[in-house]
């Protein structure tokens, strides 16, 4: 058995990047920003932030695009994904990796700007509904299952 889930909390980096595709088809990209924290060798403390590229389709797409915003904090439950693809400059393979997100709760607190977050801010949260298919038998955590997607498409295939 494996296991491929990815939990994150962080800030939005940029407003959404929305598309719709062959009609009722939507993908939503965000930048989610992670901060830690730690000591260094001297006792001085090193901040860290690390930038994770986020994919929603459908309905979470749908609730992104009018719901998160740059610098709100939000939690989202996903999959690790690989992109591959071939360069054409250098006729070389590439891959970038990205969170499919499959879950993502509003959390309260402050965004970038200080401000209080608004109706969204106090800890809403979506999952994709579930369907019994594809349930492993000793899964105990029912609340989230992958969304029904295509499979990703090259970066250059990609309309943005």
């Amino acid at each position: 058995m494996s296991v491929n889930k990815v939990i994150l909390v962080g800030n939005v980096g940029k407003d959404p990047e929305v598309k719709y595709i062959d009609g009722n088809k939507v993908v939503a990209r965000i930048t989610l920003a992670t901060n830690e924290s730690y000591r260094d060798r001297n006792g001085q403390t090193v901040e860290q932030t690390e930038w994770h590229n986020i994919e929603m389709w459908d309905d979470l797409a749908r609730l992104a695009e009018k719901y998160v915003k740059k610098g709100k904090m939000i939690y989202v439950e996903g999959k690790l994904r690989t992109n591959k693809w071939m360069d054409k400059e250098t006729n070389q393979e590439r891959q970038s990796k990205f969170v499919r997100a499959t879950a993502m709760t509003f959390l309260g607190g402050s965004d970038r700007s200080g401000q209080q977050g608004g109706e969204e801010g106090g800890g809403s949260s979506y999952s994709r509904p579930q369907s019994n298919n594809n349930q492993p038998a000793n899964n105990t955590n029912s609340n989230y299952e992958a969304p029904v997607a295509p499979e990703p498409m090259p970066e250059d295939d990609l309309p943005f």
